[in-house]
């Protein structure tokens, strides 16, 4: 019979590799927590709350995610950020560092969380929704500027691969 116990869950989901599940199941707590205390200050400021959330909206938001989670989990400017959690690898690509988790618990879960784009997003995107309903016109426009970024990231990789080879 298999047991049951959340110790023996935990060895044996983690295969003998440090797994924090306790800290991930934490981290998700601090995250119900902040949507839940963003809706009670949205129902308390009786903020409307939109029928929908225009493809316009969706699409600036999406990118600006996309760009924010990025910066956040990759980008050499904000591994202070991250360095109480990671340890420096080298260049992961262009503009991007490759850094190892470090640590138990929960400094391993958040090192997991920080360097993870996809990790991230949601986190990020949470903000950003509710940015829509509390101050629309100023995440719009924080959005639009990352949007921007991410644009000109995009025109850089491009004008990178139109170069002719130097090597030859």
């Amino acid at each position: 019979m298999v047991e049951v116990s959340p110790r023996a869950i935990k060895q044996r989901y983690a295969g003998g590799k440090e797994r924090p599940l306790g800290s991930f199941a934490a981290l998700m707590g601090v995250y119900g927590t902040a949507v839940l205390s963003g809706a009670a200050y949205v129902r308390a400021r009786r903020k409307p709350l939109p029928e929908r959330v225009g493809m316009q909206d969706l699409g600036l938001i999406a990118i600006a995610t996309h760009k924010v989670a990025r910066l956040i989990a990759k980008d050499p400017v904000t591994s202070p950020i991250r360095a109480p959690f990671t340890k420096f690898e080298g260049q992961s690509g262009e503009a991007e560092v490759a850094e190892e988790v470090v640590g138990t618990g929960p400094r391993k879960a958040v090192g997991e969380l920080v360097t993870c784009p996809f990790c991230l997003a949601q986190w990020v995107a949470t903000a950003f929704m509710f940015g829509l309903v509390i101050r629309p016109r100023e995440t719009r426009l924080a959005a639009a500027l990352f949007t921007t970024v991410s644009a000109a990231d995009f025109l850089q990789f491009a004008y990178d691969a139109l170069q002719p080879d130097e090597k030859s």
